[in-house]
């Protein structure tokens, strides 16, 4: 019998031959698909936040002593922005260190515990997981160092008073010692912090009568002792307790879908649970000179850093004293200056020392002058140096012909003019003279340009912004105008004059617009109020009073609008803001809870009722802008889920109806379409 050499190839039939090919091919694939880097094509993602496991001190210890806490989970965890978020309380001069190493998170209290004291620490959404980033909303730990725990608390939200925007990262705090002063002497005794729906518990509370407080602390003193710092009080006292309810949970059967059992079952509802506290500031700023520059040898610019209740007035401090040196440019407010220099010595000159004097309020209200000197030269030599090397370029080219210089004039309005503003135009510079003689202003008939009549040429120059200017005419709808201003019909402050200039433009037909009445209820008689409308910014386009339960605004630009109402309980026509040392709130503000949809010649009527929708949900949320914060990976889900959505089918659904297609979307969604 021959051997057969051990390294040799056993014969094997082909048909055999190509079964173990087959089989080999797919243990390869298998293997390389087990092997091969990357994310898993299926299987569910882990979508559970961390989960506490165990506690030391257990949750809910007294007669702690010890000054280290830690806290195990059943993953790996993150503390992501541990000093912002994660709140103490009650809170201490040195923030407690909180740190996580692995499945651990370790509190280390730096002072020595107080006695007989409840404390909680409230991690808001500051836990995560370290894979997926899921984070662990709303967990609270607590431990007592006396006998026993404090268990009451109050909760509820704190709005912007202005505007009804959800505050978050505000200081919500606690007093029992009642008297106003505690507020701004005294740090709080217990606190919370609001998430981003403004939302607070203050957990922990010993039975007794409180004053509450909001403030946006800037200094992390839990005092209120810097009158930049935001605030809200609430009004009365408020005194934690407990109430007892009986709820329902409802058993379904399985097999049946139906209901198989309600089991009555009680639950402690801790009260109060719906204080609203309205943040305001008193709008109060340290007073100084933000920024001053000199842009050009003719300007001069400064900022300050909040309003001034006078005009500022700028001085020469060396050189030869001039009379009307300079025409002032400013805001309503006074802290946007720019003063325009008249006289060719210091417009020539290279270096400027000036004095600027302006008024400071004082918290008190008082009022304090101050003076700034300002050294202010021109823009740099490297500036100049290059400017005139360009100039040089420039005038070598056009065979040393010297470039002439002109003021000029700019319109606001385009082609489209409003048929009840003025036409508005500004000059490069402050004017020194505009001859009436020079400006004509015709109307189109067919292929004719006209005169208008009655037209002076008279136009209105604005008290703040010099170099604004306006021409009122009672415009025919439809009509197209023309203003022609002859050369030389305008003079700057520098000499400089105008060249032959023309603006045409056709006036809106009143059937371009649209109007809209709100018919209020809920708003007694005696309390004045006004309505603004709100373009998609939230910032107000118009304003009218309310009178008699109602409020109309004529001849609006079509577009989507809000509404927003302030009881204007001293009847000036402006928001007015809080005063804590006059015990006075700021004024109330409501929202109309939709959108306002003008069309072009529609006169639109609506309905509102201010209490019918609760405060926080009355501003709607496509001008929200502090929006609660959402799950990046629950949006992206709800991106696929979108993009899925041909898949899905829902039998209530007719696919010919535009309507019901619409209806399906929201109900999955969950939103409602105004």
């Amino acid at each position: 019998m021959t051997k057969r050499n051990p390294y040799s190839t056993p014969h094997i039939s082909p048909l055999r031959r190509s079964a173990i090919w087959m089989l080999s091919a797919m243990a390869a694939f298998i293997l390389y698909s087990c092997a091969s880097i990357g994310n898993p094509s299926g299987g569910p993602r882990d979508e559970d936040p961390p989960r506490f496991v165990k506690a030391t001190p257990a949750p809910g210890a007294t007669s702690v002593s010890n000054p280290t806490v830690t806290i195990d989970f059943n993953e790996l965890i993150n503390v992501k922005d541990a000093f912002t978020k994660v709140v103490v309380s009650p809170p201490s001069k040195q923030t407690p260190r909180v740190s996580a190493n692995g499945r651990r998170l370790t509190i280390l209290f730096p002072d020595t515990l107080l006695p007989n004291t409840t404390y909680t620490v409230d991690f808001m959404d500051a836990i995560e997981d370290v894979n997926e980033g899921n984070k662990l909303e709303g967990f609270t730990y607590t431990f007592s160092t006396g006998s026993d725990i404090d268990s009451l608390r109050i909760s509820g939200m704190v709005l912007d008073a202005s505007n009804l925007e959800p505050q978050k990262e505000v200081i919500v705090g606690v007093h029992s010692v009642l008297a106003d002063s505690a507020f701004t002497t005294l740090p709080f005794e217990r606190i919370a912090k609001t998430d981003s729906y403004g939302r607070f518990i203050i957990r922990g509370l010993k039975p007794g009568p409180y004053r509450v407080f909001a403030l946006k602390d800037m200094n992390n003193d839990f005092i209120w002792d810097n009158p930049e710092e935001s605030i809200a009080f609430y009004d009365e006292i408020v005194v934690p307790q407990t109430e007892t309810t009986v709820v329902s949970d409802t058993i379904y059967n399985l097999r049946t879908m139906q209901i198989d059992t309600i089991v009555p079952r009680l639950r402690t509802v801790f009260l109060p649970n719906d204080l609203l506290l309205p943040l305001f500031n008193i709008n109060f700023r340290q007073q100084y000179v933000l920024n001053s520059a000199r842009p050009d040898s003719a300007r001069i610019t400064v900022t300050l850093n909040a309003p001034s209740p006078a005009t500022p007035r700028l001085s020469i401090l060396e050189g030869a004293g001039y009379d009307d040196w300079y025409d002032l440019e400013r805001s309503a407010t006074n802290d946007t200056l720019t003063f325009w220099l008249r006289e060719p010595a210091l417009i020539g000159s290279d270096t400027l020392r000036l004095a600027l004097d302006y008024d400071k309020v004082l918290r008190n209200g008082s009022i304090e002058q101050s003076r700034d000197t300002l050294t202010l030269a021109l823009p740099s030599a490297s500036k100049a140096k290059k400017a005139s090397k360009v100039a040089q370029v420039k005038k070598k080219n056009e065979s040393d012909t010297p470039e002439e210089r002109y003021l000029n004039l700019t319109f606001s309005s385009g082609s489209q003019q409003d048929i009840f503003a003025p036409l508005t135009f500004s000059a490069s510079e402050p004017l020194e003279s505009l001859f009436a003689d020079g400006l004509h202003l015709e109307m189109k008939n067919d292929t004719l340009w006209t005169a208008t009549p009655d037209f002076s040429g008279v136009v209105a120059a604005d008290s703040l912004k010099i170099r604004d200017y306006s021409l009122k005419y009672p415009w025919e709808e439809g009509a197209t105008y023309r203003l022609r201003v002859d050369s030389l019909a305008a003079t700057g402050i520098s000499k400089l004059t105008n060249r032959p200039t023309e603006h045409q433009f056709t006036v809106k037909k009143l059937s371009d617009y649209s109007s809209v009445s709100l018919r209020i209820s809920g708003l007694p008689d005696s309390i004045p109020a006004f309505v603004e409308l709100l373009n998609g910014s939230d910032s107000p386009v118009r304003k009218e009073k309310v009178s008699g339960g109602m409020v109309v605004f004529r001849h609006v630009t079509p577009g989507t609008y809000y509404a927003r109402l302030t009881l204007d309980l001293n009847d000036n026509g402006i928001f007015d803001t809080g005063n804590y040392d006059r015990q006075i709130q700021p004024e109330a503000v409501f929202y109309y809870p939709g959108r306002l949809n003008l069309k072009q010649n529609w006169d639109v009527e609506q309905a509102w009722s201010l209490f019918d929708t609760p405060v926080d949900r009355q501003k709607p949320t496509a001008i929200l802008k502090n929006k609660p914060e959402t799950d990046k990976r629950n949006s992206k889900d709800s991106e696929n889920e979108e993009e899925e959505d041909d898949g899905y089918f829902d039998p209530t659904v007719n696919p010919f109806d535009p309507k019901s297609v619409q209806r399906s979307k929201d109900r999955r969604n969950n939103t409602t379409t105004y």
